[in-house]
């Protein structure tokens, strides 16, 4: 290299300041200083089945955004200040939740709790329920055999939905690791020195403009995935609006069904009479003459699980997942 051409290289290097490069480390990595910490702790009305909500997350654990270990679920999330790492197990000998919150602003505290009340289902009156379900004689068993299943939620109402076209027609086990792939590939990094989750989820916005080819999944599906996230974005979908608007809006996208938007009210709102309706197990499960209901047979069963049916899903689908594990 001549002298010339060093001096260039010099003053090319000047041009850059300090704080230039700390703006763009936070363009690829989301910052989180996870030297403040918050604990809580979160109660809720017993019964509670700690063991079917971590086992249920655990199976869909989306890695590097998600991790279950040691009897706690943990996960990073985007706040106003940033990101956060979140970590949630039960407390022993109360009727509570514990959650830390590591790297969140004190404004951020409030949102972060009332997430976490409504993705773990914290406000659910098992009494009720239970009463409610007792009428039909297979859920009444069931509700009596495991009487503090909850429904297990997502972070948001676009994460479910994300996770529902991304599932179509394909075992968890797969879905998840096209959704691992899916958070590397459109999720945010975040930039920290812990061990633990890594990625926050993908934003509509990322989403939207990510490029999916060779992702894993059909074209239809790919392209109803992107529409979703930018219906979202853009505000045709409003998934913060009342649930009968959210449910006809996500069925008026392409690729979007009744399952797929059921699957959105279930875990995403956590709506108690959430309903995937067509669920093929719950078909099979609800079925009392060997083989599958129809769909309309099953909606028409169903009608009387009202104003419970999310927590009939939860309980017909563990049964199954406990016949597969037993068989």
């Amino acid at each position: 290299m001549t002298p010339k051409r060093q001096s260039h290289h010099r003053i090319h290097a000047a041009r850059v300041r300090p704080d230039e490069l700390v703006q763009c480390a936070r363009r690829a990595y989301r910052l989180v200083a996870l030297d403040t910490e918050a604990t809580l702790r979160l109660p809720y009305r017993p019964p509670y089945d700690w063991e079917h909500m971590l086992r249920f997350l655990a199976r869909r654990a989306v890695e590097g955004v998600e991790c279950v270990t040691a009897g706690a679920y943990a996960r990073a999330v985007r706040t106003a200040a940033g990101g956060a790492v979140l970590q949630v197990r039960p407390v022993a000998g109360v009727d509570a939740l514990e959650l830390r919150i590591r790297g969140a602003g004190s404004f951020d505290l409030s949102p972060l709790c009332t997430r976490i009340q409504r993705m773990f289902d914290l406000s659910a009156d098992p009494a009720r329920i239970t009463a409610a379900l007792q009428r039909d004689p297979q859920l009444g068993a069931l509700v009596r055999r495991r009487p503090g299943l909850r429904i297990p939620g997502t972070w948001d109402a676009f994460e479910s939905g994300v996770r529902a076209i991304v599932g179509q027609q394909i075992s968890v086990a797969a879905g998840r690791t096209l959704l691992t792939r899916l958070a590397q590939r459109a999720g945010e990094r975040l930039w920290h020195e812990a061990p633990g989750p890594t990625h926050l989820f993908p934003t509509p916005e990322s989403l939207a403009r990510c490029n999916l080819k060779d992702f894993g999944v059909p074209r239809a599906r790919a392209s109803a995935l992107q529409g979703f996230a930018r219906a979202v974005r853009d505000g045709a979908v409003a998934l913060d609006d009342s649930r009968e608007r959210v449910m006809r809006a996500l069925t008026g996208l392409p690729g979007v069904g009744p399952w797929t938007a059921g699957y959105v009210a279930l875990r995403g709102l956590s709506d108690a009479d959430g309903f995937p309706a067509g669920d093929l197990i719950l078909r099979q499960q609800a079925s009392s003459r060997g083989g599958a209901l129809t769909a309309r047979e099953l909606n028409a069963r169903a009608e009387s699980w009202r104003p419970f049916r999310g927590y009939a899903v939860v309980q017909l689908w563990e049964a199954h997942a406990t016949s597969a594990a037993a068989g």
